[in-house]
């Protein structure tokens, strides 16, 4: 019995670690249309999900018979089985969406618990029919509910095109409507906009939030059901009316009904994604109460897990508690709605995602078709519908779309999931939130052609995801459940501690992305300009350091054939050459920056950036072909070439030394020093390259070690070259910010 009690335990912990990583995944779903408008602070739209959510979570208990009996047969699988089951799917669960929350990109929660539980049932139910000769794989379906799977796949491939055509004839009316000037025209028929939206989410909250949680009367969705057009004119009128009143008062009624909407998703997800995070783990102490219940037997059969989940409001509040508590602090569920933000930003800046065939010919395609549209369509038609899309020239609150397509990401998402939800279909909250976000953004011409072919590749990753998250679900649970059934007391506890190691990495690596776009964030959204000048020179000055350490460790580590040293250095050059790429892709905002007080230096900026990229480049070109050498086991260098490298590596280090000082405290008084430093330098080069000339006529050398030792004088020259250079232009440019500001 103590190993169960160990599992109980573990399945607890899982419980809390899955709503972590749950919220910080789904949060995506209910924040990001007030978060991206900037409906309200966020503290309060925090504030309003966090009261959805409490909500929401009384009202969940419906949904646990899911992750009791909504894969598997319970009746089939002793207590044993039962518990093995439910701790390789949470094993699974977790660690899977982590990974994702890990990488900011979104994904179903649903579906990664579904497809958990058919693998881990699969792999019991294999166990079963492998030790017992009576029983064939032909009938596994008396163990699995494979219907079920299906049922979601189907539902994934339908929902995530409706949801994006969908959203794109909405918005597009929408914006046909109101355009991006929308105040006067909203005065008019704004309250009756806002009205439709409002129903729209009133009708979600109660049939996806309200309907299974006992707290209505039964007998009102009946009649709602049999009088469903009548119900809605009514809420209708009724809305309208309200906000029609309170726009007379001067309040911003699309905000109210952003809010409400974001409470009502913030409802839903709780209610019905609860289950995904705590469902198998209160289906395991269910089972361990049974367990104890039964005398300790581990054979006997669960049945009993069919039966109706009797609610404990008291483990429902503390889960909506701890959910909550993640969505205020979680760094990763702000990682993940910044992904879905990002792609459906009105303005263009630093793209997270790159480019793909894919994207490129699909966007050429487009733009074909708008060719033929220019062509074909009269051009006073053209004019109106062009006029109506006009953006705003400044964005005083900095919202990376407005409160018109918010109110549409909202109303369109509550339609469709209320939709479904009435047919009784199952559907990802997840997949239609994304898709009417990424259709609504298409629609609104927030991909244009700087943008497109980058957000077209997001949009990509992320289904391709959802696809992936079935997957790799099913296979991790499969894959630990056969572990914990062969291993048993050991290999839960080799899991469990991998596990938490996983936990551990994945921190470490979303704390540097973190870092990286906190940079990013600095750049494009305000700091103050003395702190982006300071940012910059440190910068500056932080890559000059790391290229003399590397370069000095390189050139003494192919002399001494270190080949464990150069791998290292080839690593971290790699590194210190794409940071300074990535940099050059930062240029715009920051010089949007700076070019507010200092004008004339962003052309110094733009000089220095360039030659960072050329130093760390040539610096690459250095330890590649040392580390290819040491590693072919090619011959060493001569004592010659020896003598000749290790005299450039001193006279390199002593010009970097005197460029790190000056960079570091703005005293460009050695300039001239440093210029005759780098003369003296090249000659010493130029005489080592002409006594290597003669070597290679006497054939005093090797070929290999000749090329490389070439290689090695040339890139030196190069780097120390653009560091001279760099160094110059950084004089101006603080020279030039200095005079612009006095």
């Amino acid at each position: 019995m103590g190993i169960f009690t160990f599992i109980v335990v573990i399945l607890i912990v899982l419980a809390v670690s899955g709503l972590v990583v749950g919220v910080s995944n789904d949060a995506v779903n209910f924040l990001n249309s007030a978060v991206g408008s900037k409906a309200a602070p966020r503290k309060v739209i925090l504030s309003i999900a966090s009261l959805g959510i409490i909500v929401g979570a009384f009202t969940s208990s419906g949904m646990m018979e899911v992750a009791r009996s909504g894969v598997f047969y319970p009746e089939q699988f002793t207590f044993n089985e039962v518990m093995m089951l439910f701790l390789g799917v949470m094993f699974a669960n977790v660690i899977l969406l982590d990974l994702f929350n890990t990488f900011g990109l979104p994904t179903s929660t649903t579906v990664s618990l579904v497809f958990g539980l058919l693998g881990a049932a699969i792999a019991v139910a294999a166990t079963k029919i492998h030790a017992d000769p009576e029983l064939t794989v032909a009938q596994m379906s008396q163990f699995i509910n494979s219907g079920k799977a299906m049922v979601i796949i189907s539902a994934i491939l339908s929902s995530v095109v409706i949801a994006f055509v969908t959203s794109i004839v909405v918005m597009f009316i929408s914006r046909l409507i109101f355009t991006f000037h929308y105040e006067k025209i909203f005065r008019r028929f704004g309250a009756l906009w806002c009205g439709v939206a409002f129903t729209a989410i009133v009708y979600f909250a109660l049939f996806k939030g309200l309907k299974s949680s006992g707290l209505i009367d039964p007998a009102f969705f009946e009649w709602v059901s049999g009088h469903m057009l009548l119900a809605l004119a009514i809420v209708w009128v009724a809305s309208s009316l309200l906000m029609g009143i309170l726009q007379i008062f001067r309040v911003n009624i699309l905000k109210i009904t952003i809010l409400a909407g974001t409470f009502s998703l913030a409802l839903a997800f709780a209610g019905n994604d609860l289950v995904n995070f705590i469902g198998v783990p209160l289906a395991g102490l269910d089972s361990y109460k049974l367990f104890v219940a039964g005398g300790g037997d581990e054979t006997m059969l669960m049945g009993k897990l069919n039966e109706p989940v009797v609610a404990n409001h008291l483990l429902l509040l503390v889960a909506g508690i701890i959910m909550t508590v993640t969505l205020w602090f979680s760094k990763k569920a702000k990682s993940v709605s910044d992904t879905e933000i990002n792609l459906a930003k009105q303005d263009e800046g630093t793209e997270r995602f790159g480019s793909t065939l894919f994207s490129r010919s699909l966007v050429r395609s487009v733009l074909g078709l708008n060719r033929w549209y220019e062509d074909h369509v009269p051009e006073s038609f053209q004019r109106a519908i062009n006029k109506r899309f006009i953006p705003l020239r400044s964005n005083e609150n900095k919202a990376h779309f407005d409160l018109i397509r918010a109110t549409v990401n909202l109303t369109a998402a509550s339609i469709l999931i209320s939709m479904a939800t009435s047919l009784k279909l199952p559907l990802s909250t997840t997949y239609v939130t994304f898709m009417v976000a990424m259709g609504s953004s298409l629609a609104d011409k927030a991909w244009g052609r700087e943008s497109a072919v980058y957000r077209i590749t997001g949009v990509i990753t992320v289904i391709m995801g959802w696809f992936v998250t079935a997957l790799i679900a099913f296979l991790i649970a499969l894959l630990i459940t056969f572990v914990l059934l062969w291993g048993g007391t050991l290999a839960i506890l080799i899991v469990t501690i991998l596990c938490g190691f996983m936990f551990v990495q994945s921190t470490i690596i979303h704390k540097k992305r973190e870092a990286k776009a906190n940079r990013l964030e600095a750049l494009e959204t305000g700091s103050a300009e003395d702190d982006i000048m300071s940012g910059i020179i440190s910068d500056i000055c932080g890559t000059m350091e790391d290229t003399t350490r590397i370069y000095q460790q390189t050139i003494k580590a192919v002399l001494a054939e270190d080949r464990k040293s150069l791998r290292n250095m080839v690593r971290e050059s790699n590194d210190l050459f794409y940071k300074a790429r990535e940099r050059k892709y930062e240029e715009l905002p920051t010089l949007q920056k700076i070019q507010d007080n200092y004008i004339e230096a962003g052309h110094y900026y733009v000089q220095v950036v360039d030659y960072m990229s050329e130093i760390t480049k040539a610096l690459v070109h250095i330890t590649r072909p040392c580390f290819e050498h040491i590693d072919n086991n090619h011959r060493g260098m001569s004592e010659e070439q020896v003598a000749d490298l290790l005299d450039v590596n001193n006279k390199v280090a002593e010009i970097y030394e005197r460029i790190i000082h000056m960079l570091r405290s703005n005293d460009f008084s050695q300039l001239d020093q440093v210029l005759e430093m780098r003369d003296n330098l090249f000659e010493s080069i130029a005489l080592a390259i002409k006594n290597q000339l003669k070597r290679i006529k006497t054939k005093a050398t090797s070929t290999k070690a000749s090329i490389l030792y070439l290689t090695i004088l040339n890139e030196t020259k190069t780097m120390v070259l653009q560091s001279r250079n760099l160094l110059k232009s950084q004089r101006y440019f603080i020279e030039t910010q200095h005079n612009e500001f006095e």
